[in-house]
């Protein structure tokens, strides 16, 4: 095995690497720019904004944001965004809330990111309750302190006079969870956004974990079609039920060879509903698929398996009926995650890495589906690091996280973005 095929594994087993000479140079970088007392500063005070964090995490987590709702949030958060004193604030067309601090002229623009939505339907209880130190409510951690971090960022840079040479870009998105099929981060990066070069994503547990490939995914909804009747009355018409039964054996039958070799790969149905009752022949039936990959390639060849069971169980369904119309179904794509793998010597992740050990935490490289995959795979740098703390359950009604030096994680988060910006008037 090539010493580059062996590093391509580690990067998607999420290994950690030893030192290199790329990396010491990254070592040295991140640790002059956190002795200067500008940056010493913003920690400091960071530190010193904890009680407000937590406070406006409570506030911001009882704020329900459920997919494709999270208007009332993104309202709050540009009022936050404005009270902490932005250079400029706006919600723009698809719902993202968009802070600009503008640099002294470094040429580029630098995003720091967390997402607004969570993936709780409407009703659900969102208050905080505690058991200690340890709070829980559903969404409290993801991503509701990632946008904490963010918040408090700023805050921090605001209230201490740091500025960088790069603009920057503060920003709570939408659309990050399910069926929002990353719809506000896509939108940041069309040419109707604001022309990011790079892209930091505040999202997951510990700062030790930082992704840098992004899990690409397909999203479908299927819905078999027929005349319906009777149980007894129309039986031997075209079943949609049926049909969408032989879909999915023929999927699993042929799909399970296939994921289990080469880079990993995965598929699920999700969900499924139709029907009016036990004793009608359905009209209309539906299922939600999901599949997975880290390859691309791979991703494309699970997919054609899945279309081709499809079209195969609707005709062995029509050829089967004993009368009546023939059955139809609608394949509709409802989520596309492109996927894609930044380099291990791309300077923001080799920077990510190093303020890691700055803080003490052993980086490793992974993958994940998050806001993150939309610039990875345009080829623009782009990670994903932790929000610190300690937590679990995300996705859970029973979600819980607490402050378990969390400041760190927002030290940590304000050394890369700074690093990546250049701080004005440091000698390189």
């Amino acid at each position: 095995m090539t010493a580059a095929f062996l590093i391509a594994i580690a990067f998607l087993l999420g290994f950690a690497f030893p030192a290199t000479a790329q990396s010491q140079q990254y070592d040295v970088e991140i640790s002059d720019l956190v002795s200067n007392p500008q940056i010493q500063a913003a920690f400091a005070r960071i530190e010193e904004l904890d009680g407000w964090s937590l406070e406006k995490l409570i506030e911001l987590t009882e704020i329900p944001a459920p997919p494709f709702m999270e208007t009332d949030r993104a309202t709050r958060y540009a009022e936050l965004m404005r009270e902490v004193g932005a250079d400029s604030v706006m919600i723009d067309e698809v719902g993202n809330v968009i802070a600009w601090r503008r640099g002294t002229g470094g040429g580029k623009t630098v995003a720091m990111a967390g997402h607004m939505d969570t993936v709780f339907p409407e009703g659900t209880d969102v208050t905080v309750k505690f058991r200690g130190d340890t709070m829980y409510a559903p969404g409290i951690g993801d991503d509701t302190r990632g946008l904490i971090v963010v918040l408090t960022a700023l805050r921090a840079m605001e209230e201490t006079g740091l500025r960088t040479e790069s603009d920057l870009v503060f920003i709570g998105t939408v659309g990050e969870e399910g069926l929002g099929d990353l719809r506000g981060v896509k939108h940041l990066f069309s040419d109707a956004g604001p022309g990011i070069d790079s892209w930091i994503a505040v999202d997951g547990g510990g700062i030790s974990r930082i992704v840098n490939h992004g899990l690409g995914s397909h999203r479908y909804k299927v819905t078999f079609n027929g005349p319906g009747g009777h149980s007894w009355g129309a039986f031997g018409l075209g079943n949609p039920a049926h049909a969408m039964g032989r879909a999915i054996a023929i999927f699993d039958e042929n799909a399970a060879p296939y994921v289990a070799e080469g880079i990993r790969t995965s598929y699920n149905i999700g969900r499924m509903g139709g029907g009016t009752s036990v004793n009608s022949i359905p009209f209309s039936v539906w299922m939600e698929v999901d599949m997975r990959s880290e390859s691309p390639e791979r991703l494309n060849g699970i997919d054609e398996i899945f279309q081709a069971a499809v079209r195969q169980a609707l005709e062995e369904e029509n050829a089967g009926r004993l009368h009546g119309e023939a059955l139809s179904v609608d394949v509709d794509m409802i989520g596309d995650r492109p996927s894609g793998m930044m380099p291990e010597e791309t300077p923001l992740l080799q920077r990510a890495a190093a303020s890691a050990r700055h803080f003490g935490a052993e980086p490793s490289f992974g993958s994940g589906s998050t806001d993150s995959n939309i610039p990875i795979s345009m080829g623009i740098p782009g990670i994903t690091i932790g929000r610190g703390g300690a937590g679990s359950g995300a996705h859970s009604l029973n979600e819980w996280w607490m402050n378990r030096d969390a400041h760190v994680a927002i030290q940590h988060a304000l050394a890369v973005m700074v690093a990546e910006a250049g701080l004005a008037g440091m000698v390189p």
